[in-house]
C-alpha cells in the first residue's frame, strides 16, 4: 500500500466515524507512522490542523441534518460530540455564523467544508539537500513564548514574537552573554507541542559553565537521531511544506517526539538556514 492510499485509508477511517469516537492512534496506525508525526504532518500538507478537520466535518454534517430532518437541536449535538446544546451553538455560530436552529431557516447561509482526499500533484524536478545526523545531549538556552498551531496564525504570531525579543532585549542581552556581535542571529526551538499550540523558543547553545540570568529558560535535548535540511535562501516556510509534503512521504523516516529547530546562520541581511527534525527509521 503506498503513501497515497494509507493517507486515503486514514481520511476513510475518519469520515465514517464522525458521530462516533474517533482514535487518533487509529487515523496513524492507517497511514502506517506514529500518531505524534501523523499530527505534526497533516497541518503542513493540508493547511488545517487534524482537530480543527474533524471539528469542521461534523459540524458540516450536523448542519446537513439540522436542514434536512426534523431532529431536535440537542440530538444532533449529542451525534456529533458535543455535551451540551451550549457548547455545539457557540461552536455552529463560529463556523457558520448562525446559531443551530436558525439553519432551518429559508435561504440561510451555512458553509460546507467537503470531505478531503490525497491524490498526485506533478510538480516541478526541484532538489531538496538534507544529511541524517546522530547526536548526543545538548543544551540550548533563551527566550520563549507560547504560539498557536493553527496554520492559519502560526507564522503571523512567531514573527510577532521575534519581533518582541528584538524590543525588549532579548536578543541583544542573548549575544552579549555569547560575546556576539548584536545583529547575530539566533536559532529557534519548537517543543512541547500540542493540538492547540507550542513554544517557540528564540535560543543558541548553551555553552559549558556559562550562568544564564533568570530571564532566559534552558532546554535540554536527549541524544537524537536529526534529518537536516539546509536552504541558502532561509526561505524555511517553504522548506516545512516541502518536507512534510515532498520529503517524508517518499522517505524510510518518520518524525519522533522532540523539539524541532530553526537554525539561522550569519548577521542580519545575510542569512541562511537549516531546519532540524527528531526522526527515526519507520
Amino acid at each position: 500500500m503506498d503513501w497515497l492510499d494509507r493517507m486515503n485509508s486514514a481520511m476513510e477511517y475518519i469520515e465514517t466515524n464522525l458521530a462516533d469516537n474517533i482514535s487518533y492512534d487509529e487515523i496513524a496506525q492507517r497511514a502506517c507512522c506514529s500518531t505524534y508525526h501523523f499530527q505534526r504532518m497533516f497541518p503542513f500538507i493540508t493547511g488545517v490542523s487534524l482537530s480543527e478537520y474533524i471539528r469542521r466535518r461534523r459540524l458540516t454534517l450536523a448542519a446537513f441534518e439540522l436542514q434536512t430532518t426534523d431532529k431536535k437541536v440537542i440530538d444532533v449535538a449529542m451525534k456529533y460530540g458535543y455535551d451540551s446544546p451550549e457548547a455545539f451553538a457557540r461552536a455552529f455560530k463560529i463556523l457558520h455564523g448562525i446559531m443551530p436552529i436558525s439553519a432551518r431557516d429559508k435561504g440561510v447561509s451555512l458553509k460546507a467544508y467537503p470531505r478531503m482526499s490525497f491524490h498526485i500533484s506533478i510538480k516541478g524536478d526541484v532538489e531538496m539537500n538534507y544529511r541524517i545526523e546522530s547526536k548526543g545531549p545538548f543544551e540550548m538556552f533563551g527566550a520563549y513564548g507560547l504560539v498557536n498551531s493553527d496554520p492559519q496564525k502560526v507564522y503571523a504570531e512567531v514573527a510577532q514574537f521575534r519581533q518582541q525579543c528584538d524590543v525588549d532585549g532579548s536578543v541583544e542581552g542573548m549575544n552579549g552573554l555569547l560575546g556576539r556581535f548584536s545583529n547575530t542571529v539566533l536559532h529557534a526551538a519548537l517543543y512541547d507541542h500540542t493540538a492547540e499550540s507550542f513554544k517557540y523558543m528564540v535560543c543558541y547553545f548553551l555553552p559549558n559553565g556559562l550562568e544564564i540570568p533568570e530571564r532566559f529558560t534552558k532546554l535540554s535535548v536527549p541524544a537524537l537521531t536529526w534529518a537536516i535540511f539546509p536552504d541558502q535562501q532561509c526561505d524555511l516556510i517553504k522548506l516545512w511544506g516541502r518536507i512534510y509534503s515532498e520529503w517524508f512521504p517518499t522517505s524510510e523516516y518518520e518524525q519522533v517526539e522532540g523539539p524541532h529547530f530553526e537554525m539561522y546562520y550569519g548577521m542580519a541581511g545575510h542569512i541562511t538556514g537549516e531546519i532540524w527534525l527528531p526522526v527515526k527509521k519507520k
